[in-house]
């Protein structure tokens, strides 16, 4: 994508906003990591004005300008963060009176700055390939995610077990994370057949952190899991990565339950809502009509 467009040299402060905005739409197409900076306040002598925007990619290529020198340098640190994250983010910049000297400003100023990571198609990596992995390939993929299967069991792992995945593939669990190329972007669920499957699958993902990494399970195969990768040298930092018993809570059951709650789990994640902020969308009814309702379900009982 640089190269296609010359690289940050010749794009900087050259491209209209329309422009900006189509090659924006075409890192998201292709799946090219990026982010778009647009300055949404300004108080005092800034370099740029509200609505000025650069989109800045992972390779440390930039497109467009939001005023140059030490504003912009800031800012493309920062659109690093987000892209790793995946979390947009609004942040400030304060010019100094001696930075915006060198900026060739009156007097410094504060600039207000939206930092939007552009979402490509989200990785998700299914660990096992049983009766749970089936749901959960089915309801990953329709909301959004690139599914790959791993599974040690060529039985288990097939194309028409899974025919919503991207990838299926059968290898061990000890080389899940090389096989499906896990980067600090990948979802990861671990839904192996027993607990050393779990624990061998972890101990391969972990050192890629990913930036989500569930294991399905009680809570007595939670203890027993984590006990086994810490008598593997994982420290308890390490094993706080990973969220266990994976899901929200719903009173899942069946396995398509089950799946429902986990992938409810990741798109709150994928979205950057805590676990504070899961809860029912339902609100009182306003007035008068909250009364009427009130008393008829009264009656019912």
């Amino acid at each position: 994508m640089a190269g296609e467009e010359g690289g940050a040299d010749r794009t900087r402060g050259r491209l209209s906003g329309a422009e900006l905005l189509a090659l924006a739409a075409r890192c998201i197409e292709s799946d090219v990591p990026a982010a778009l900076v647009t300055v949404v306040g300004a108080q005092g002598s800034t370099p740029q004005r509200p609505g000025a925007r650069m989109l800045v990619l992972a390779d440390g290529s930039v497109h467009g300008t939001i005023g140059g020198g030490c504003v912009e340098a800031e800012m493309m640190r920062r659109a690093k963060v987000a892209i790793e994250s995946g979390r947009p983010f609004l942040t400030t910049y304060d010019l100094t009176p001696e930075q915006a000297g060198e900026e060739g400003l009156v007097c410094g100023g504060r600039m207000e700055v939206f930092i939007e990571p552009l979402e490509a198609t989200p990785d998700l990596a299914i660990l096992g390939a049983g009766h749970v992995a089936r749901p959960l390939c089915t309801i990953a993929a329709m909301a959004g995610f690139r599914v790959s299967v791993l599974d040690d069991r060529d039985k288990y792992a097939t194309e028409a077990r899974f025919p919503e995945a991207a990838r299926v593939v059968v290898a061990p669990f000890e080389s899940a994370a090389e096989a499906l190329r896990l980067t600090p972007r990948s979802f990861v669920l671990v839904v192996t057949r027993g607990h050393r499957g779990d624990a061998t699958a972890i101990a391969s993902c972990l050192p890629r952190q990913p930036r989500f990494l569930g294991l399905l399970g009680s809570k007595a195969k939670m203890v027993h899991v984590l006990t086994d990768l810490g008598t593997r040298g994982f420290s308890s930092e390490e094993l706080a990565r990973v969220e266990t018993p994976v899901g929200v809570e719903i009173g899942a059951e069946t396995p398509e339950e089950i799946a429902v709650s986990i992938v409810a789990r990741m798109i709150a994640v994928r979205r950057g809502v805590g676990v504070d902020g899961i809860r029912s969308m339902a609100a009182p009814l306003p007035g008068r009509l909250g009364r009427v309702t009130s008393s008829a379900l009264a009656s019912q009982k």
